[in-house]
């Protein structure tokens, strides 16, 4: 049976991953993509939907494990009456096809080890023909074949493939597995220590170039490391996160598919890569997001797929029970096709940072940009279905007419700072009608809090970034107003819910609720620090810090009362919240992306 979420551990090849359990089991892992059908899925049934186990014949969870320093090299180490064993697991970066490593190494002792394979394509529904090719194993379905090369002996038992062995101190066993178009010839299978050695060398050649030099070092490379893992590097797009239908609520139909890019993300992560020393990446990320979007202005969508793709169909899986029977099992995500005006304001703010950090703009990505102003000037004063991707009636969502904001506000600045050539006055007054408008329906005086929509008496933990894209100011009373109304109504336990989703009329269209939003305490955390409680800031990060699995991993949600990570994982958006926090907090943030108004300020 799957684990609690916080039990897995990932490892990738910049094109797939897979998340490793405490007990030494693979659970969740897709093949040859991110995005392609799993064949493990144990992680949303059982271990009939496929996985792969590999550990002491006694089993149970490892005494300790980690990954090695700056790596994604991931060991795990039991400690038995019989002795002490290590399990090595990587993928190293793609290459012919698709490789995973295991390597089992006696540390004292003699151990008995067991390992059982279990593959089951198209998500747990189709067994695989096994059979024996020059001594390795191959398994084929359909598209697929997964060849199994190892010393170990093997032979088939119940629809799997099972060894039986013990390991002694100093000795070690090696598992490569391959995947490969089941039409192609087999490719030639890596040699397991060279594929060690190389992946590890990879991985800190990498970590080389971060130029974080913070508080918190540990924390924000272990991230650094994660958000890179996250990366289809043939594209340069950086998925949400590497799992489908993992639950905000633990039985509740709350279940979506992360393994996309969302261009909400775009900023957010530009900033964490740029401000960390990663420049070719930023740069990969600016190039999918121009190849993503180019084309008609009025069809940008809120996300595309690994290559930039638009059409990515909601479809149930019912076969699957879904993790801890949270129903039903998701691939594909129909909040592609929502209207969120926020999009247009983070794609273009996103490529104004781009041109604040010296990354050179080209003229078609002006004119493109130009383009969805055009859209946006049309199009702004419409309801739509809010950053959340609320599956409600649309509403005037406060947050997204300030990202419409934003949109001109760059713009704005591309002609007056950068040179660029465009309607500066015209986009100028459109952006001051907005701000306007927003301040006189977004904005309770009552309560002195801005709200989730226009009427509303509820709040959203979007309304922190108002500062931050440079609406008002931070020391602005409405800014420390809405900090505290968030703070007072939507603080959970010490933590963060992005709101309340059975206020105002069931907004999200969805029954029951969820947990506490990372990436909303990050930007908490930010705005403590901005508005001068810099102590409760540190104290609010340093929780969040806490709720890291062993390994230094963010799922997308928490459960402080149960106590348990909750959504997808490992997401992008709480990741890279921690290294922009940690950046904030460490005086290492300059935030490029300040309005044209220059509003963007900070109290003393």
């Amino acid at each position: 049976m799957p684990g609690r979420i916080e039990d897995y551990a990932v490892i990738g090849d910049l094109q797939t991953a897979a998340l490793v359990g405490r007990d030494g089991s693979i659970d969740w892992l897709c093949l040859p993509r991110f995005d392609s059908p799993a064949c493990f899925a144990a992680l949303l049934h059982d271990d009939s939907a496929g996985h792969w186990r590999l550990g002491p014949a006694g089993g149970g969870p490892a005494t300790r494990r980690r990954y090695r320093p700056d790596t994604l090299v991931l060991e795990t180490e039991w400690d038995t009456a019989d002795g002490s064993v290590r399990v090595t697991d990587c993928m190293p970066p793609r290459g012919e096809a698709a490789d995973l490593v295991r390597v089992v190494e006696g540390l004292s002792g003699a151990v008995p080890v067991h390992m059982r394979l279990v593959l089951r394509f198209d998500y747990g529904h189709v067994v695989p023909w096994v059979r024996r090719h020059d001594g390795d194993l191959a398994a084929i379905a359909g598209p697929d074949t997964v060849w199994l090369h190892t010393d170990a002996p093997v032979h088939g038992q119940d629809h799997s493939t099972v060894a039986d062995f013990t390991v002694h101190a100093g000795q070690k066993v090696s598992f490569v597995l391959t995947h490969q178009a089941s039409h192609l010839p087999r490719p030639k299978p890596v040699h397991a220590a060279h594929a060690v050695t190389g992946t590890d060398r990879f991985w800190r050649d990498w970590m080389s170039r971060c130029t974080y030099d913070g508080r918190w070092p540990e924390a924000v490379r272990r991230a650094l490391i994660t958000l890179k893992a996250l990366t289809y590097a043939p594209t340069g797009g950086i998925l949400a996160a590497a799992t489908t239908s993992l639950p905000e609520q633990l039985g509740g139909p709350r279940n979506w598919d992360y393994r996309y890019c969302w261009l909400r993300d775009a900023t957010f992560t530009l900033q964490a890569l740029l401000g960390t020393g990663y420049r070719d990446e930023a740069k990969a990320w600016r190039e999918w997001l121009l190849r993503a979007v180019a084309g008609d202005p009025a069809k940008l969508q809120i996300m595309y797929g690994l290559d930039g793709a638009r059409r990515i169909p909601e479809q149930d899986l019912p076969w699957l029970s879904g993790y801890e029977k949270s129903a039903p099992v998701r691939t594909g995500n129909a909040a592609a096709d929502q209207l969120q005006l926020d999009v247009w304001g983070e794609v273009l703010d996103g490529l104004h940072l781009s041109r604040e950090s010296g990354i050179a703009a080209t003229d078609a990505a002006w004119d493109l940009q130009r383009a969805l102003l055009d859209f946006l000037e049309g199009n702004w004063q419409q309801p739509d279905n809010s950053l959340w991707e609320v599956r409600g009636p649309r509403r005037h969502f406060v947050h997204s007419k300030v990202l419409a904001w934003a949109g001109f506000d760059r713009a704005v600045a591309a002609v007056r700072r950068h040179g660029l050539d465009g309607p500066a006055r015209r986009w100028a007054s459109v952006r001051d009608r907005i701000h306007a408008e927003v301040c006189a329906k977004g904005y309770d005086p009552e309560r002195n809090t801005f709200t989730q929509f226009y009427g509303s008496a509820g709040l959203d933990a979007a309304l922190l970034l108002l500062p931050r894209v440079g609406f008002l100011p931070w020391n602005d009373p409405r800014v420390v107003g809405t900090v505290d109304a968030i703070r007072r109504e939507l603080y959970v336990d010490g933590l963060v819910v992005r709101y309340h989703p059975q206020h105002d009329d069931n907004v999200d269209g969805l029954p029951g609720t969820e947990g506490a939003f990372l990436a909303c305490s990050f930007w908490l955390a930010d705005a403590l620090d901005a508005t001068g409680r810099r102590d409760e800031a540190v104290a609010l990060f340093e929780r969040l810090l806490d709720l890291r699995n062993d390994v230094g991993l963010l799922a997308e949600e928490y459960d402080p009362v149960a106590g348990r990570q909750l959504g997808n994982t490992p997401q992008a958006f709480s990741l890279v919240g921690l290294v922009n926090t940690a950046r904030e907090l460490s005086g290492a943030a300059t935030r490029t992306s300040a309005s044209a108004t220059d509003q963007h300020t900070r109290p003393d």
